[in-house]
């Protein structure tokens, strides 16, 4: 993949987890500053032809979309939890077999996802089922489960070939974390 696509699809990930999170939160704060306006009998009279009756279902299926590409992201970014204490004592050579296997196992897997997942929306597209609020096709919806497996199995695959060229697997430290906020460092009183 050039270098050019990658940057993209890179772009696209972040961009889709962040619309994705910001719609989610906009429409969420929206549908509640209504609801407690509507409450005030001086706003009452603008108030009560809007309806948010749809907020919570689109916020949901807002948040199921952002969490399908933000796995990917983790596995790009090396965000996700891993237990590898066991790991980390065998020797190199094993511990290569073990990273090769584990990165393989995790393709596999969201692969199979991608794959019946990709099933499940052609059948649901067949029958024709929309959502409660929003009317929206259901399988619109469910296209998030093949779409953002088929990229968590693109990125772990990704992740597999890197580590085979030898470059290091992604990782993410607390060390790396800016949160803009100095710490204080800790300096020994003289003893009087």
């Amino acid at each position: 993949m050039s270098r050019f696509l990658k940057a993209a699809l890179d772009h696209l990930e972040e961009s889709v987890i962040a619309l994705f999170l910001a719609a989610a939160t906009l429409i969420l704060f929206a549908s509640i500053v209504h609801r407690y306006a509507s409450g005030i009998p001086a706003l009452w009279e603008y108030t009560q032809h809007v309806s948010f009756n749809w907020a919570q279902e689109l916020t949901i299926y807002l948040l199921i979309w952002m969490a399908k590409f933000g796995a990917a992201y983790g596995v790009r970014t090396g965000i996700h939890v891993g237990v590898d204490v066991l790991v980390r004592k065998l020797s190199q050579a094993w511990q290569r077999v073990f990273v090769i296997f584990s990165l393989l196992s995790g393709a596999f897997f969201t692969a199979v996802i991608a794959w019946l997942g990709a099933s499940f929306v052609l059948q649901v597209r067949q029958l024709g089922q929309v959502s409660p609020d929003l009317e929206l096709p259901m399988w619109i919806i469910y296209l998030a489960i093949p779409l953002g497996s088929s990229l968590m199995c693109f990125r772990f695959l990704e992740v597999l070939a890197n580590y085979l060229k030898g470059r290091p697997l992604p990782s993410h430290s607390y060390a790396e974390i800016e949160t803009g906020v100095e710490t204080p460092q800790l300096v020994a009183e003289p003893r009087a």
